[in-house]
């Protein structure tokens, strides 16, 4: 277990160098780049004042020299302040006067948004610390509903029982979730007024049933037929095995036989496929996060893209990254424990 460990920790330090080059590569494409000086200089520059100003930021410096800064393996050059004269780091409001030195992802520095006029940091943290308040009464929703309808289902297949609840999660999951949240909108906010349509406010003034109950249905609505699929399709398989008939032919009740010998076996896909939720829930959330106004990863993910905020751009995709690997590796150890075959392998 321990080399297999160490193997997959190689194999995801080469993923995700390869994955930041990528997206450092598209986000620091030519049109992205004039946008932001455009957008720095509130849209009134010439071809020449956006080039000096993406000289004078360090964007004209090679590819390579600019990702190595930005990891933190090439020490920063500075740059002179236009007022004093004196060596400053790009983007002053942020950094503060200082000297050439190493400051990148390794240190701990994820650079500085253009748009926001503080550290990435500072924006990410709060957003994901917002997200993960969501993501967990997501999932505290879409887990149990989810499981306990695939497993009826594949308990009496090709029963009402198993129709129904097929029929159920095939229309949840076909459901995309601007659809699915502008309909819970109208129906539960505009028309009965039960519910508040913006979850602006949860971030900050805390989380209510009130301002959370739609975004939270809104996300688990796809996953639950999505996950009560997989769970019911793993236990139909389960069920018609030989060591279950064997059991049921020993006399063992149904029960029994389900919780005893079947449910262990059959929960092995499901739990890798509610893992590999929380990528999804981290970066999918975008349309969620953004319909309602909730502060979150999602939300400052998509102003980024809008505004493009470079270093905010990249210090959520390099989280985006390390939560997808981290969620596959720990899927991975998981599957292995639940699966002695595995284990013996």
């Amino acid at each position: 277990m321990h080399g297999f460990i160490l193997r997959r920790l190689g194999v995801m330090a080469l993923t995700m160098l390869s994955l930041t080059l990528i997206v450092f590569y598209m986000v620091n494409l030519e049109p992205n780049l004039k946008k932001l000086a455009l957008s720095q200089t509130n849209n009134r520059a010439n071809a020449v004042d956006v080039e000096k100003w993406l000289q004078a930021n360090g964007y004209r410096e090679p590819f390579f020299k600019r990702y190595a800064e930005w990891v933190g393996l090439w020490p920063k050059d500075p740059s002179l302040d236009p007022n004093t004269g004196n060596p400053t780091l790009r983007f002053g409001f942020c950094s503060g006067s200082e000297s050439r030195q190493f400051s990148g992802v390794l240190q701990g520095d994820f650079g500085c948004s253009t748009k926001f006029r503080t550290t990435v940091s500072a924006k990410i943290v709060p957003a994901l610390v917002a997200t993960s308040k969501l993501m967990f009464w997501a999932l505290a929703t879409i887990v149990p509903i989810s499981l306990l309808m695939g497993i009826l289902a594949g308990m009496r297949e090709g029963t009402p029982t198993d129709r129904t609840l097929s029929v159920i999660s095939i229309v949840t999951t076909a459901t995309p979730e601007y659809v699915s949240g502008v309909l819970l909108t109208v129906i539960f906010a505009s028309w009965l007024g039960w519910l508040n349509g913006s979850a602006a406010s949860a971030a900050g003034q805390g989380l209510t049933f009130y301002n959370f109950a739609l975004p939270v249905i809104t996300m688990a609505i796809a996953d639950i037929g999505y996950i009560a699929r997989m769970t019911r399709a793993s236990m139909v398989e389960v069920m018609t095995q030989q060591y279950i008939r064997t059991a049921r032919l020993k006399g063992l009740s149904f029960p029994r036989v389900v919780f005893k010998h079947a449910l262990r076996n059959a929960l092995i896909t499901p739990f890798t496929i509610i893992m590999l939720q929380f990528p999804w829930l981290l970066t999918g959330v975008v349309v969620v996060e953004t319909m309602f106004r909730y502060q979150g990863f999602g939300f400052i993910l998509n102003d980024a893209a809008a505004n493009n905020d470079t270093d905010l751009l990249l210090g959520c995709s390099l989280v985006s990254v390390v939560v997808v690997l981290l969620t596959q590796l720990i899927s991975d150890i998981g599957y292995v424990y639940l699966n002695p075959r595995i284990r013996v392998q």
